[in-house]
């Protein structure tokens, strides 16, 4: 399947010189969702995997899928102040700006093989954070695993030594 016909460019969003890839048509399609999970199911392979870690907000459509197929559990990872509990912080910095995410601190246990997921691979500031925040629980990062990376922005050169898979590139 072309997966790149069910992105949609949207300029200026959130902000001037931006190019904003819409995957909502990809999401709204259920042959279109569907294949794009398996894809990134296939990108994991074999490996084990006890937790899926997602990033808010859109690290929410598929990490929960994954995290079901693979039989793992699943671990968001929220803007600051939004989760209850006792929790973890790390900042960084966005492709427009800069900000912090949190973890719930009981939310990976030592040992535990963990997923990174998220849609978009852009900077690569979140998903640096997020490894560390999993690595400061104990956890291992398997795979950081994107819907799109978007080659331009340089984000892998911040992801140096971890596996890096991603079904779309622009």
């Amino acid at each position: 399947m072309e997966f790149k016909n069910y992105i949609r460019d949207i300029p200026d969003f959130p902000e001037p010189g931006i190019l904003f890839k819409d995957i909502t048509p990809l999401l709204q399609d259920k042959k279109a969702f569907n294949e794009a999970a398996n894809a990134l199911l296939q990108m994991v392979g074999d490996r084990r995997i006890d937790k899926v870690v997602g990033m808010e907000s859109r690290g929410f459509f598929f990490g929960p899928v994954m995290a079901t197929r693979l039989h793992a559990g699943f671990v968001p990872v929220r803007k600051a102040g939004k989760l209850p509990a006792a929790k973890i912080s790390r900042s960084y910095n966005l492709e427009y700006g800069s900000d912090a995410l949190e973890m719930h601190e009981d939310s990976i246990l030592a040992g535990e093989r963990v997923l990174i997921h998220d849609d978009v691979l852009a900077t690569g500031g979140t998903a640096n954070a997020v490894c560390h925040l999993v690595e400061s629980l104990g956890g291992e990062v398997v795979q950081c695993n994107f819907l799109i990376e978007l080659d331009f922005l340089g984000g892998k050169d911040k992801l140096n030594g971890y596996e890096l898979k991603s079904l779309l590139h622009y």
